[in-house]
Order: C-alpha cells, then structure tokens, then sequence
C-alpha cells in the first residue's frame, strides 16, 4: 500500500520558484497546491488542513508573517517554513516565535528544500502518533490477548487471521465486555495496514454534533466553539482503521454520512465546502440486536448491509466457560506483584457465576480481590457476595418460607419469574432486548414470557 506523504501548500509570488517547488514536491510524492500570493494562501488555508505550509516572507497583499499568524489561528498543528531572500537574525527569531517549524534563506540547495520539508512531514505524522497512543490503555493487541481455550474462541482464532488479510468491512457483534475491542484491534495489528494509524471512537459518549465534528473534522466557525480548524479521525486514519464501537448508537442523519464515505471514500468537514477523499477500513461493534434497530426506524438498513461484510460474533462469557480459569490467572498475573492463586472451591464459584458484565467485570472482580487481599489463597471467603451466593455451594437466598399448610409451587414459581422479568425491564428502562440479556433468555423467549403474563 503506497505510503501516504503529506499535503503541503506553497506560497510564493515569484512564479518560476513557485513552479520549482511545486515540481520538486511533486517529485517526492506529497500532495501539492500552490498560491500565488498570501491572500490567495489564507483562501487555501481556510477552506482546508495542510501538514506543511511553505511560503515566502515578503509578499505583496500579505506578507509571510501574517500567513504564518493567520495559518496557526486556523489549524495550529500545521508546520511552517519562511523562505526569503532578506534573511537577518532578527527576523529569523521573530518567525520562530511566531510558531515558524523552520526558516530558509534564499538562494537555497534542492537537497535542503528536499531533507527540510521530509523531517517537517516526519515529525507532524510523529506527533499525530503519540497523540493516538495516549489515547490506548494499551498500545498493541495481537490474538495472544484474546484468551481463550473454549471452542468459540479457537474458531475466532482461526477466522480472524483470515479476515485481517481483506479489506472488507467488519461487523463484531457482542455483548458489552465481551472483548470487541480486542477483536478490532487484532484484525488491524494482521492486517497490511498495521504500520498505519488505528482510531478508534465510541458512538455512545458524544453527543450528535460533536460525533460529527470528532469523525470528520470542523472548519473554524462551523459551530460555537471551533476556534480552529481540526482534521477528523477519518482523515487521521487515512490508510488505515477505524474502529466505531456501539455503531448502533450513531445519530441516523449521520449514518447517512456515514454511508457516503463507505460507497465512494470521501466526506465533508463541518462548515467544509471541499471533498476529502480517504482510504480506510471499517470495523464497527455493537451489544444491540442491529436487525430489531433497523425495524425500529433507529438505524439504515442499506448501511447495516455496508458494515456487516464479514460478521464476527463474540460469545459471552457464560458461553465459554472453560476459558474462566486461563482469564483469571492471567488477571492475577497482571495485577498482582505477589504469586496468588485461587483454590478450587473459589474457581467452581467464579465458574458458576453467570458474568453478565462478561470478561470486563471478571478483570474488576480479581483486581477488586488483590487489592483487599492479604493471602497468598484466595478462597470462597474472598469472593464478593453476589458470586458466592450464586454459584457453587452457595444457598438461594430470599425464597418464600414453605409453611406446614404447604404451597402452590407452580404458582410460586410464576411469581418470581413475574417479578423477574418487571425488574429486567425496569432496569433496562424497557428496553427488551436487554432485559433478555440480563435473564440469559433469547429475546424471542424473554417476549414469550411477557405475553404468558399479559405484560407488554
């Protein structure tokens, strides 16, 4: 895959230094556009985002210094270099404070021009990547951190490889905690665009505007607060993934614009009046049944049909239970300075359990133990509350008492699946497909049982 180089604009008035560059540039692979003077550059500037801005100092209409002042209020994270024949040290400093990335005095070397601009590209590409891998707890994921011996995961573990390989999209299906993100990020680390950015954004923590604004970037102005202008994370993904987890949660006008840039790779910023065109793979996640979204109105079918090229399915935990003691001794291992191990009696428990926060709340539940812990064995009298009481060993709690006049069981038995499925749906503010969730009940099920008891 050809290596993205940059996209750069060159400033000048003289027109045949203008037309050297532009054709040195050119040469080297960057993306180049060429202005004539400074005010047709803040033109330029203002309706796009360059990674280098090369522009000579003095300038009828406007002059370099106030390029370079001007190119910062709008996209602060584009370099700048001075070129001039009147070069002195007093204005050398003066377009470093100003933000100038470098300054180059005229006549210069071709090899100058040519290594200058190179490092100026390597170091914004640079930045942008530091900026990403704060972003990750972790900065890599292969297959060795999906963990797993269970049936399900060895199936995974050969069809990722596999698919990593494609260009197709991705859809992960699963339940929230499950490991999508894992997943997303293994089918990038083996896939020939490794080497390119991953991003990756939750559809769920942004409000509809700022969603927008995140994926693919603003103009200064479009809306209050865009100060400056921003590349959005489809650009800075260009070449590589992206990763949209909780896909369901997308404002339908926005897939729509989603759409556009699955069907022919290009977008518009917030405010933007220019195409931008891009070259990313896809890979999105959801804990939602997407079909019962689609039927709701609440999500497009004609995008469902984009995103769902390939389909992964991640179990659930309580669906590979066998992998429960290779996931806990590999929390242990991470979290603990000190060798622990669990008994038997405490892993029958933790095996038992039905985990519906999934691997997540099982990572929570043995740094929560190591933590609060001061042995060497964590047993049953270790584990919180709620797994003791479920699982092995452990005594249902809160029944009716069973008097000597005897009871109705069936009857009994009615009420507390009753009560059950009232407080699934209020927990779930109504929402029935995860209320079957909670109840381990297939939602076809889980609606069987509202209508045997004439609730809606």
């Amino acid at each position: 895959m050809e290596s993205y180089k940059g996209k750069i604009l060159i400033v000048e008035d003289e027109k045949s230094m203008r037309e050297v560059l532009k054709i040195l540039l050119e040469g080297e692979n960057y993306d180049v556009l060429s202005a004539s003077d400074g005010l047709e550059g803040l033109s330029y500037i203002s309706k796009d985002i360059f990674d280098l801005v090369i522009t000579d100092m003095k300038m009828p209409k406007v002059d370099g210094f106030e390029l370079l002042k001007k190119t910062k209020e709008l996209s602060p994270d584009t370099l700048v270099i001075m070129i001039t024949a009147f070069g002195t040290t007093e204005t050398a400093v003066e377009a470093l404070k100003l933000g100038a990335y470098d300054y180059i005095t005229k006549p210069f070397n071709i090899d100058e021009i040519r290594l200058v601009v190179k490092k100026a590209i390597e170091k914004k590409k640079l930045k942008e990547e530091l900026l990403l891998l704060k972003e990750k707890v972790e900065t890599s994921y292969t297959l060795e951190n999906i963990i797993g011996r269970s049936p399900k995961i060895q199936e995974m573990f050969k069809l990722i490889p596999r698919v990593a390989q494609s260009n197709s999209n991705v859809l992960i299906i699963g339940e929230s905690g499950s490991g999508k993100e894992l997943v997303a990020t293994a089918l990038h680390n083996l896939s020939q665009r490794k080497e390119k950015n991953f991003v990756t954004i939750n559809c769920a923590t942004f409000p509809e505007g700022l969603l927008e604004s995140e994926l693919f970037g603003h103009m200064k102005g479009a809306f209050t607060g865009a100060m400056y202008n921003k590349q959005g994370l489809f650009e800075v993904a260009d070449s590589g993934s992206v990763f949209l987890d909780e896909i369901c949660e997308m404002p339908i006008n926005l897939q729509a614009k989603l759409l556009r840039v699955l069907e022919n790779g290009t977008f518009r910023r917030v405010g933007g009046t220019t195409d931008i065109k891009v070259n990313v793979r896809i890979i999105s996640a959801t804990n939602k049944d997407i079909k019962e979204e689609i039927a709701a109105g609440k999500f497009r079918e004609d995008l469902y049909y984009r995103l769902n090229v390939v389909p992964i399915y991640m179990p659930p935990l309580r669906e590979r239970k066998e992998d429960i003691p290779l996931l806990a001794e590999h929390f242990l291992r991470k979290t603990s300075h000190r060798p622990l191990k669990i008994t038997p009696d405490a892993m029958r428990m933790l095996m038992d359990y039905s985990w519906k926060g999934n691997v997540r709340e099982l990572e929570n539940v043995i740094e929560r133990i190591v933590l609060l812990t001061d042995r060497e064995d964590i047993t049953p009298a270790e584990l919180p509350s709620e797994i003791t009481q479920f699982g092995y060993g452990g005594e249902i709690k809160n029944l009716p008492e069973l008097s000597e006049d005897g009871m109705d069981i069936d009857k009994t038995i009615e009420d507390i699946e009753k009560n059950y499925l009232l407080k699934a749906l209020e927990k779930t503010n109504g929402v029935k497909i995860d209320a079957a969730r909670l109840l381990n009940l297939s939602f076809r099920s889980f609606r069987h049982r509202l209508q045997k008891y004439g609730l809606k």
